[in-house]
């Protein structure tokens, strides 16, 4: 099943992993977050983290790093008129099936960034990804072309999907299988819905729930170390510990089953397309209080196997009343067995008309 936010450049999807350049966001040096009964600073809570910059700085905007008021402006008019569905034009397949859910249902939210920034990028400088290494590329085609075990993308492609024929789920994609997948992360990329985190503290541990795929990271403070390699996980293994203000999350230990980065969808090419081998990735997040109600979530991207330098990323972190609901991905969702039973049936017309 392709769902229609998937189709829009400006969402970005799911990055991963250590942190080698900081960025350090902007904070009123006059704000002390509250701090809890132990003594660390108190960021448990709601918290939104919807925003319409975009991952990756436009092109024509060059080395402009910042919009004045007056092209913020501008700018935020046309993206959330580009992320009107209620626009039915167009190829059919496209706004009526893929693109069913009309404007009321999408929560894109409707501002920039407080500094106006062009892009959640911030390193390299230029807001833009890195260069993805030949490696890295020659395996992005062998995954979402080839469905080459283990199946890494989020979305199941093929060039003619009337001949797509699935040996069995393994070979459809994460997020069709509703085990990783959208905003989700780790780490956190804002998206269509679904983009809320709530924060539970106690003096031993850090939660983070995410409403999308309503996944759940337990995070231990006390300086332990990470497993062995061998012992991987789907959302990886973190131990977090403060630096200040700052809650400060190294994850490592992801399965080989992930990727390391899932590049922005187009409608050229629906699968987006994702890069690298989780195995690889470190991912360092942080957790800043920057004013009442609000945080700075930044997190770099270090895998000398997939970009050719670190990716970091910035994203204001704003706190919300709720509620936050379960994302219920399998429930009434028929998608994958049609999916598998329709490849059956060719199979079986197949042979059929080879015997005849």
């Amino acid at each position: 099943m392709i769902r229609a936010h998937h189709l829009f450049p400006l969402a970005g999807l799911i990055a991963a992993v250590s942190l080698s350049v900081s960025c350090a966001p902007e904070v009123d040096q006059a704000y002390q977050p509250e701090q809890t009964a132990w003594g660390a600073p108190n960021i448990e809570g709601l918290w939104d983290f919807r925003t319409l910059t975009p991952l990756e700085r436009p092109l024509d905007m060059a080395d402009k790093t910042k919009l004045t008021p007056e092209e913020a402006e501008v700018f935020r008019q046309t993206v959330i008129q580009a992320h009107d569905v209620d626009i039915r034009t167009g190829d059919a397949s496209i706004v009526d099936v893929e693109g069913a859910y009309n404007t009321f249902w999408w929560d894109w939210g409707t501002e920039l960034d407080e500094d106006l920034r062009t892009s959640l990028i911030v390193d390299p400088p230029n807001g833009r990804l890195p260069e993805i290494t030949p490696e890295a590329l020659a395996q992005k085609e062998k995954q979402n072309r080839q469905r080459t075990a283990p199946v890494r993308d989020l979305l199941s492609y093929s060039a003619n999907p009337l001949e797509f024929r699935p040996p069995g789920p393994e070979a459809l994609g994460l997020s069709e299988r509703c085990l990783v997948g959208f905003n989700a992360g780790p780490p956190f990329t804002p998206s269509a819905y679904n983009n809320n985190l709530r924060i539970i503290q106690t003096p031993d541990y850090i939660v983070l729930v995410t409403e999308m795929i309503h996944d759940a990271r337990i995070i231990p403070l006390d300086g332990r170390p990470h497993p062995p390699p061998e012992m991987m996980r789907w959302s990886g293994d973190s131990r977090g510990h403060w630096d200040g203000n700052t809650l400060v999350v190294d994850t490592t230990n992801f399965t080989d089953k992930t990727p390391t980065f899932s590049l922005p969808v187009t409608f050229e090419d629906l699968a987006g397309g994702v890069v690298g081998s989780g195995m690889n990735m470190h991912l360092t997040e942080r957790f800043t209080p920057v004013g009442e109600g609000r945080l700075a979530y930044e997190y770099t991207i270090d895998d000398p196997a997939t970009f050719v330098q670190p990716l970091t990323v910035m994203i204001p972190l704003r706190a919300t009343e709720g509620p936050m609901f379960e994302y219920a991905c399998h429930e009434a969702n028929y998608a994958m067995p049609g999916i598998l039973k329709g490849a059956r049936l060719l199979e079986a017309e197949a042979e059929a008309e080879t015997a005849d």
